[in-house]
């Protein structure tokens, strides 16, 4: 399972949102990263401009008066427009010169009693020279002004044009982000409805719950922080790069260096991190498993004073995570900052190493507008290398936390079917089925035996005999090792799951309530199931009696597997939704062995409602409550060890005979 590839798979269900958002990020970048060339272009064309050639001239646009002649710069000058005499005009220290002369070669400058010295190597000049007041140097800096202005709003508008990019391509960005998570938190859930009873016997909720929610969290961090910022990273240093060898090939091509160093780095630390990453995500799943089973379970843990040995086992999970996460922090913080430091400090000595024997102004090796976009893009060019170097740990975290839930995805599952089938009659038939949840260890052994249409079939047997092992078999949440299971002489192997159970109901012995309202619970919102349906469903089992006091009567609120209802209660319910949804086979699981007698007797008469013309199999310990079953099946060890009616077996007086009287007699003890 390759995560990157999964990834960029969901990534494309939405490229186009994305590659919106990356075009827009690309133009924000090339437009912050002009900001260095229009500096240049302001300190070496306007602001040291002025000590270009200049060349005598006629009064009119850009020229400057000085001693009573005009003078402007070469640079101005239209084409076949007439020039006289050339002047220039230098910086010695703070102060600049007029200098009324052709300046052959440029050097170090002095300055002495008007006249300037200018020393190259052995080469030596002299010229006369003035030095300029301020508001006579104010005077060549007049035609520069609306360059330079024009060149700062220039750059605030590419500033302007910069942020609505940036806010265009983080909005897009986070909204194909989530739109991504919502998908794959949609096909997670609706996988994991999908996947096997048999998957869920060693995993628990809390787990799954984790992946549903902290680990598509994780990743939804990959597509909005992680590749905005590598990809705005990448174009930030291939764009600064560019500009680098624009100006400088030399130094461009060492610090390319920082290049092979970054890739070493990332692969260095993703051997640690990833291992890292995967205990903490794991022992996240097992601390939401255990806080998951803690809260169902706080009544035993209060009851039987655990807090303290719970708590215990809490506190080793949480100092392993503690541990962990402090690790990889560790593991951030010598690198990450310290890393972009070492990087920052060895390319300005490169820096400086080759600037340093070369002198900074006209006809030097380089200008000052030059040195300073160099200044400036060698700063900005650590500032994605240290968003690179500080999401890499959001990366291996999304990366991880991809790999569980995609491994969770890749689980076999079973395809939702759309096929419907009439109504089966409800003829079962058990041919020599062995099952075992464990390999090679058969739970059910030989089991055979047939159930015709209207029977009521009664499983009993002690705890672990293989009960309710046929009844998860008949459901198909399980499929037998050998054998075969016919329901009106079809094998159901070969029947679709969702269609085989689409005409069959269970009622378990602890049954399970949705947040919601009594009605909505007996009808599970199905639109075929109508409100009169629910009704009469309820009244059928005689709910009316035991919910007549209640304030909303069927709209009753419950909560979360409801909680705030009697076990009675919650019978009946699960009793009303079976009948709602008419099966052809019942089952009813240990159904009666947590209610109160006076409920009892009215689910007995409910019974008799929902067995009729229904193949109905009952798994109960009270005896008492199958009398009249058609045939009962004693099961012993994963065997039927008995078969018949509740008269025949007491005949023999085998193994039923002796549960049953066993029974009796501790009533009547109870009685006495």
């Amino acid at each position: 399972m390759k995560v990157g590839k999964k990834l960029t798979e969901y990534a494309l269900i939405y490229k186009k949102i994305i590659i919106a958002a990356l075009l827009m990020l690309t133009v924000s970048v090339a437009a912050e990263l002009a900001g260095p060339f229009i500096a240049k272009k302001l300190i070496d064309n306007h602001i040291l401009g002025i000590e270009s050639i200049w060349y005598e001239t006629v009064e009119g646009k850009d020229a400057v008066s000085y001693d009573g002649k005009w003078y402007k710069r070469e640079q101005y000058f239209m084409e076949r427009e007439a020039k006289g005499d050339d002047v220039r005009i230098l910086q010695v220290g703070r102060s600049f010169y007029f200098v009324p002369a052709t300046i052959s070669f440029d050097g170090e400058r002095t300055v002495n009693s008007e006249k300037m010295k200018v020393t190259k190597g052995d080469k030596t000049a002299t010229y006369p020279a003035e030095k300029l007041t301020g508001d006579e140097l104010l005077k060549f800096f007049n035609p520069e002004i609306p360059k330079m202005i024009k060149l700062i709003a220039f750059y605030f508008g590419l500033l302007v044009v910069s942020s609505f990019f940036q806010y265009g391509q983080r909005f897009y960005l986070q909204k194909a982000a989530n739109r991504v998570i919502q998908k794959m938190r949609n096909d997670v859930f609706q996988h994991i409805q999908k996947l096997p009873i048999r998957y869920f016997d060693n995993l628990p909720a809390g787990k799954v719950v984790a992946r549903i929610t902290n680990d598509t969290e994780a990743i939804r961090e990959l597509y909005v922080t992680v590749l905005s910022t590598f990809f705005s990273s990448t174009i930030y240093i291939i764009g600064i790069y560019i500009a680098l060898f624009i100006l400088d090939v030399k130094l461009a091509a060492i610090c390319l260096v920082l290049i092979p160093i970054l890739v070493v780095w990332t692969y260095l630390y993703r051997i640690y991190a990833s291992k890292y990453n995967h205990i903490i995500r794991s022992k996240v799943s097992d601390i939401n498993a255990m806080i998951n089973e803690s809260i169902q379970g706080m009544n035993i843990i209060q009851a039987f004073s655990r807090e303290k040995k719970t708590n215990a086992e809490f506190e080793e999970m949480n100092e392993t995570h503690f541990k962990y996460q402090n690790k990889l922090l560790s593991l951030n913080s010598m690198t990450s900052h310290n890393l972009v430091g070492v990087l920052r400090n060895l390319t300005f000595v490169a820096f400086i190493w080759y600037f340093g024997g070369s002198s900074i102004g006209v006809g030097s090796v380089v200008t000052l507008g030059v040195l300073y976009a160099f200044v400036d893009y060698i700063n900005r060019l650590f500032q994605p290398v240290t968003g690179i170097v500080n999401q890499l740990a959001n990366l291996e975290q999304a990366l991880v936390a991809g790999e569980r839930v995609f491994k969770l995805l890749e689980e076999t599952g079973t395809p939702v079917e759309d096929e419907k089938m009439s109504r089966y009659e409800g003829n079962v038939s058990f041919q020599h089925v062995f099952f075992g949840y464990k390999e090679n260890e058969y739970v059910l052994k030989d089991i055979t035996f047939k159930a015709n249409r209207g029977e009521t079939v009664a499983l009993v047997g002690h705890t672990g005999s293989g009960k309710s092992s046929i009844m998860n078999l008949l459901f198909r949440f399980y499929d037998s090792n050998e054998g075969k299971i016919l329901i009106d002489g079809n094998d159901i192997v070969n029947i679709p799951y969702q269609t085989i159970r689409e005409h069959m109901g269970i009622v378990l012995q602890d049954p399970y309530l949705f947040t919601g309202t009594i009605a909505s619970n007996v009808s599970l919102d199905d639109p075929r199931i109508s409100r009169e349906q629910v009704e009469a469903a309820l009244n059928a089992v005689g709910a009316e009696k035991v919910f007549k006091n209640l304030e909303n009567g069927y709209d009753e609120p419950v909560i979360e597997k409801g909680s705030t209802l009697s076990s009675g209660q919650r019978q009946l319910i699960s009793f009303a939704r079976a009948l709602a949804f008419n099966p052809a086979i019942l089952i009813l699981d240990e159904a009666t062995s947590s209610i109160d007698t006076e409920t009892e007797a009215i689910i007995q008469e409910a019974m008799k409602v929902l067995k009729k013309g229904r193949t109905t199999f009952i798994i109960a310990h009270r005896l008492s409550t199958i009398k009249d079953a058609d045939q009962i099946l004693v099961l012993d060890r994963g065997e039927i060890v008995e078969q018949g009616s509740h008269d025949e077996l007491m005949k023999r007086m085998g193994r039923y005979y002796q549960m049953y009287q066993l029974q009796q007699g501790a009533n009547g003890e109870i009685a006495g």
